[in-house]
């Protein structure tokens, strides 16, 4: 058993590191933080291996497997808490409310908005960035805006220009899109 121990740890562990990376590159690889923990699990899986080896098999063979499990099941682990992560997550465009006419986006504290942008003015009227900001909506986009601004509703500016809640949306979502609001965040 110590000759065992001394060809996988010589060299820093070389060889039970080579072994773990054979199987991590089987399974598709891992980003390099990753891989100490893996190595961590390695010798945890090599000291119970020493334990439960009987001699009837190659001891690399037993270890392999033994290794192969285990990475296994702990990938497996790690995908399956990323996805519930991903399942708790929930869109700021989700509507919330009863009416279902406000969304967790416009609920989340923050003292920019583009209407008050949109309502500072400098001397010589609009900054430039705003005017560029303006020049990307559409004629609707713009009349949403300046009703949202002036407090309506959803519901009061979708009656209002008589438009449909799909219209609404795409709308609303085009005036706070990145693309269009990143004009008025940056110089």
């Amino acid at each position: 058993m110590d000759q065992i121990l001394m060809m996988y740890y010589a060299d820093n562990a070389r060889k039970l590191h080579q072994m773990v990376d054979k199987i991590l590159k089987k399974f598709g690889g891992l980003w390099e933080k990753d891989t100490d923990d893996f190595y961590s699990l390695a010798n945890e899986v090599f000291l119970d291996a020493m334990d439960r080896y009987d001699g009837l098999q190659s001891f690399d063979g037993f270890l392999y497997s033994c290794l192969s499990n285990k990475i296994k099941t702990e990938i497996t682990r790690r995908n399956r808490e990323k996805r519930k992560v991903d399942q708790l997550s929930i869109s700021i465009d989700t509507p919330v409310g009863e009416e279902e006419e406000t969304t967790v986006g416009e609920l989340i504290a923050d003292d920019f908005t583009i209407e008050k942008e949109l309502f500072e003015k400098r001397e010589e009227g609009y900054s430039r960035r705003m005017q560029l900001y303006l020049s990307r909506l559409s004629v609707l986009q713009r009349e949403i805006l300046n009703l949202s601004s002036a407090g309506y509703l959803p519901h009061e500016i979708r009656e209002e220009l008589q438009i449909t809640e799909k219209q609404y949306a795409e709308c609303f979502s085009a005036i706070r899109s990145y693309r269009n609001v990143s004009v008025l965040l940056y110089n």
